[in-house]
C-alpha cells in the first residue's frame, strides 16, 4: 500500500468519527433515522442490466441532480476532478481529460450516451475531448478496469456523460426543458445553453444549444514556475519578459448543439440525433513551440498556437422487449467526422483528421435458474490521419471487434458478478508499415456479501488486456505537446493487469460511509521511456514496456449533522491516493498526488449554501527526470434561491472557486512549469426548468 499523506490520515479519522457524531446528535430529533435509510436508486446506465448503484459489485460513482450543477465546469476532468480517485489532465482552459486511479489517456474511455466520444483526444495530450459537460443528465464514472463492456481502451477505466440527445423514455409532457446562463471573473467567460423535450403522440423530440466564449484567465503569480524562471533568467532571460497575472492565449470559444428524436411502441422504440461540436482554444506559450535555437527565435518570435477543431456526429439507438428468451435486445449505431486544425500564427501547422464507426448490440436475457444477464457484440472502426509537420503518427485504420457477456445472481445475502469479453484489434499504417493484429480477453468476478443491513462488502478482481494503440506501435516525430520526440515500436505486445478491490460500504441512519482499497498488477505496461539522446532540438522518448504496479485507496464519508430551525446541514469528506511503480525500479509519471476535501452543505427552503476545501499534498516521489511539485489548498463556496412560478422553477446562484487565489500546478499535467491552474473566479447566473 503506498504512504498515507498526513491529511488523508486525518481524513480516516473522520469518517471512524462520523457515525457516532451524527447518532449523538440525534438526541431530542422528531425524525426516526434507528433503521438503515433507503439509498437513492439512481439507475446506471453504463450497465446493460441497468442497475441501481447500490445494486453494483463494481465500483462506480454517479454525479447527478444538485452536486452535478455545482461541479459543473468547462471540461470534463475539471467537472470530476472532486470524485475519489478522478483527477484532470489539464492543458489548459479548452482541455482536461479524466484520470481514473492514476491512468489516463488511451486506458480510461470516454463515452456518451454509451458510445464512444469518437475524437482524438488519446492522441495527445492538447486535444480536447468532444463532449459538453454543461448538457449531462448525470455522468457515471466505472472505475477499475471497465473492459468487459468497453473492451480494451477501458482498462483503467469509463466514463460515460448521459445528455439525453437520443430519447431513451418520454418527455412526461408536452413540453419540458432548462437553460442557463453564466458570467465567469477569471476569464470573462460568458456561458449559455438550452434545452428542450416535447412529446407528440409516439414521438418524442429533444433540441439543444450551448456556447461559452472566455478571455485568457487570471492567475496569482508567474505563468512559469519558479524552477523554470530560475534557469532562463540563468540564461539571459529578462524578468519583466515573464506572463504575470493572466496566462496568455489561453482563451477560447466553444459551440454546438443537437437536434433528435425517438419514436416509441408498444414492444419497440427507435431514435436518431444528429449533434455538432466546435471548439477553438489556445495553447500556452513554451508549450507547444520547438527549441528552435536563438536565432530562429530572434527571427519569427514565439508562435501563438491555437487548435481550431470541429465534430459532426450521428446517434441512432432503437431496442425490442419481450423476444422470446430475451427480455430487451438494444442496439447503438455512430457515425462521427472529427477535424482539427493546429494554427501557428496564421499559418497551418498540422491538420488531424478522424472518422469514426461504432456499432454496438445487447442482449438482455430473461432470468434462467436465477441468472440475469446479457451479452452483446461490438464493432469500431477508426480511420486516422495526420496532415504537417508535426505529425508523429502516420494514418492509420483501426478495426476493433468484440464479443461479451456478463451473468449475475443473487444467493441469499450475497450478489455474484461474472463476465467475460475478447477482442480482436487490427491496425493498419499507411505505407510500407506492416498491419498489426492483437487478441485481447478479459475475465471478471466480482461479489457483493449484504451481511448486515447496515453495511455491505465488495470484492473484484479482474484479468484484463489492452492492444496496443496506433501512437504506441508507429509513432517516429517530434511531439511538440509533451516536449519530446517520440518513437514508438510495431513489436509492443498487448499489456496485461490483474486486478485485486476491496470495499466497505455502510449506510446507519444519517451516515453513509465508503472506503476501497485496490492493486492493479500490469505485465508488459507501455509507457513513454527516456533514452537520454536529443533530436530537432528535443529529448528523444521511446514507447517500451515493463511490468508496473499500481496501488491506492479511496475513503469518503457524508452525513446530515443535523436538521432544525436553522436547516439542514450536511457533511461530505473525502480522501485519496494513488502510487505507481515500475517493478524494476523506479516511478510512473505525472501520478496524482494524495488529496483531502470536505464540504459543508446547508439548506432551508429555497436557500443552499456550501463551503469547501480541498487539500493536494505535494507530489516528491517522481519518475526520472521529472521534477515535484507543491502541494496547495483550493477552497471554494456556493449559494443559490430556488423560487418556483407556475410550473416553472427558477434559481440564482453564486460560485467561488480558488477563493484564497492560491497558486496551484497540477502534476498530472504536462504544463505544471508553463501555467499553474485559474486563480480566483466568482461566476453569478440563473437557471431556468419548467
Amino acid at each position: 500500500m503506498p504512504r498515507i499523506p498526513r491529511p488523508a490520515a486525518l481524513t480516516t479519522a473522520i469518517l471512524l468519527a462520523l457515525p457516532g457524531l451524527v447518532l449523538a446528535d440525534n438526541r431530542g430529533d422528531a425524525h426516526d433515522h434507528d433503521t438503515a435509510r433507503t439509498l437513492d436508486a439512481v439507475e446506471v446506465t453504463a450497465s446493460p442490466l441497468r442497475n441501481a448503484i447500490d445494486d453494483l459489485a463494481r465500483p462506480v460513482e454517479v454525479l447527478a441532480g444538485e452536486e452535478l450543477d455545482a461541479r459543473k465546469a468547462g471540461t470534463l476532468g475539471e467537472t470530476l476532478e472532486r470524485q475519489t480517485g478522478v483527477q484532470s489532465s489539464y492543458f489548459g482552459a479548452g482541455v482536461g481529460r479524466p484520470i481514473i486511479r492514476g491512468q489516463d489517456g488511451a486506458r480510461v474511455q470516454v463515452l456518451t450516451g454509451g458510445t464512444g466520444a469518437a475524437d482524438v483526444s488519446t492522441i495527445s495530450a492538447d486535444h480536447a475531448v468532444t463532449i459538453e459537460p454543461f448538457l449531462a443528465d448525470q455522468i457515471e464514472v466505472l472505475k477499475g478496469p471497465a473492459t468487459l463492456l468497453y473492451g480494451s481502451g477501458a482498462i483503467g477505466g469509463a466514463v460515460n456523460v448521459v445528455d439525453g440527445r437520443v430519447p431513451t423514455q418520454r418527455a412526461g409532457r408536452d413540453l419540458t426543458g432548462r437553460a442557463e446562463i453564466r458570467h465567469g471573473s477569471v476569464s470573462d467567460e460568458n456561458t449559455g445553453m438550452g434545452r428542450i423535450d416535447a412529446d407528440a403522440g409516439p414521438l418524442t423530440f429533444h433540441a439543444d444549444l450551448f456556447r461559452r466564449d472566455s478571455g485568457d484567465y487570471r492567475i496569482p503569480g508567474y505563468a512559469f514556475s519558479p524552477e523554470l524562471i530560475a534557469e532562463e533568467l540563468a540564461e539571459g532571460e529578462e524578468l519583466e519578459h515573464f506572463a504575470r497575472g493572466r496566462l496568455p492565449n489561453s482563451a477560447l470559444t466553444t459551440e454546438g448543439g443537437a437536434v433528435g428524436a425517438s419514436w416509441f411502441g408498444e414492444r419497440a422504440w427507435f431514435g436518431a440525433s444528429a449533434n455538432t461540436y466546435r471548439s477553438n482554444y489556445g495553447i500556452p506559450p513554451g508549450a507547444h513551440a520547438h527549441e528552435g535555437g536563438e536565432e530562429e527565435d530572434e527571427e519569427h518570435g514565439e508562435e501563438v498556437v491555437r487548435l481550431d477543431l470541429r465534430q459532426d456526429r450521428l446517434d441512432l439507438r432503437g431496442g425490442f422487449r419481450g423476444l422470446g428468451p430475451l427480455q430487451e435486445l438494444n442496439w447503438r449505431a455512430t457515425r462521427s467526422q472529427y477535424e482539427h486544425t493546429e494554427f501557428e500564427g496564421d499559418a497551418v501547422g498540422t491538420v488531424f483528421e478522424n472518422e469514426g464507426t461504432e456499432v454496438r448490440l445487447e442482449a438482455v436475457q430473461n432470468e434462467i435458474a436465477g441468472w440475469r444477464g446479457a451479452f452483446g457484440l461490438q464493432y469500431g472502426r477508426r480511420d486516422f490521419a495526420a496532415i504537417g509537420d508535426e505529425a508523429f503518427v502516420p494514418p492509420s485504420v483501426t478495426r476493433d471487434a468484440g464479443l461479451f457477456l456478463v451473468q449475475e445472481r443473487d444467493f441469499g445475502d450475497f450478489k455474484l458478478e461474472l463476465g467475460a469479453r475478447h477482442d480482436r484489434v487490427r491496425i493498419d499504417p499507411e505505407g510500407a508499415l506492416a498491419d498489426v493484429e492483437r487478441n485481447a480477453t478479459s475475465l471478471a468476478v466480482g461479489g457483493l456479501w449484504r451481511f448486515s443491513e447496515l453495511m455491505h462488502l465488495s470484492i473484484n478482481l479482474d484479468r484484463a488486456e489492452r492492444a496496443p494503440t496506433a501512437e504506441e506501435l508507429f509513432s517516429d516525430g517530434p511531439h511538440i505537446a509533451t516536449q519530446s520526440y517520440e518513437i514508438g515500436d510495431a513489436a509492443l505486445d498487448k499489456e496485461s493487469a490483474t486486478s485485486a478491490e476491496l470495499g466497505l460500504h455502510l449506510h446507519q441512519g444519517r451516515f453513509e460511509g465508503k472506503l476501497s482499497v485496490y492493486r492493479t498488477a500490469f505485465d508488459d505496461f507501455i509507457y513513454l521511456s527516456d533514452t537520454g539522446a536529443e533530436l530537432d532540438g528535443l529529448p528523444v522518448r521511446a514507447w517500451i514496456q515493463g511490468d508496473a504496479t499500481f496501488t491506492g485507496w479511496e475513503a469518503e464519508g457524508s452525513a446530515e449533522l443535523f436538521e432544525n430551525a436553522s436547516g439542514l446541514w450536511t457533511l461530505r469528506v473525502f480522501a485519496d491516493g494513488v502510487d505507481a511503480k515500475l517493478d524494476d525500479g523506479g516511478r510512473l509519471p505525472r501520478i496524482a498526488p494524495g488529496r483531502v476535501g470536505a464540504d459543508l452543505n446547508w439548506s432551508l427552503a429555497g436557500w443552499r449554501a456550501r463551503i469547501g476545501a480541498v487539500r493536494v499534498a505535494e507530489q516528491d516521489e517522481v519518475a526520472a527526470g521529472e521534477s515535484a511539485t507543491d502541494g496547495y489548498t483550493l477552497v471554494d463556496a456556493g449559494l443559490a434561491y430556488h423560487w418556483d412560478v407556475g410550473a416553472t422553477g427558477w434559481e440564482a446562484f453564486l460560485e467561488g472557486r480558488n477563493l484564497t487565489n492560491q497558486e496551484a500546478r497540477a502534476h498530472t499535467s504536462f504544463l505544471k512549469d508553463f501555467a499553474s491552474l485559474p486563480g480566483r473566479n466568482v461566476a453569478v447566473g440563473l437557471r431556468v426548468s419548467f
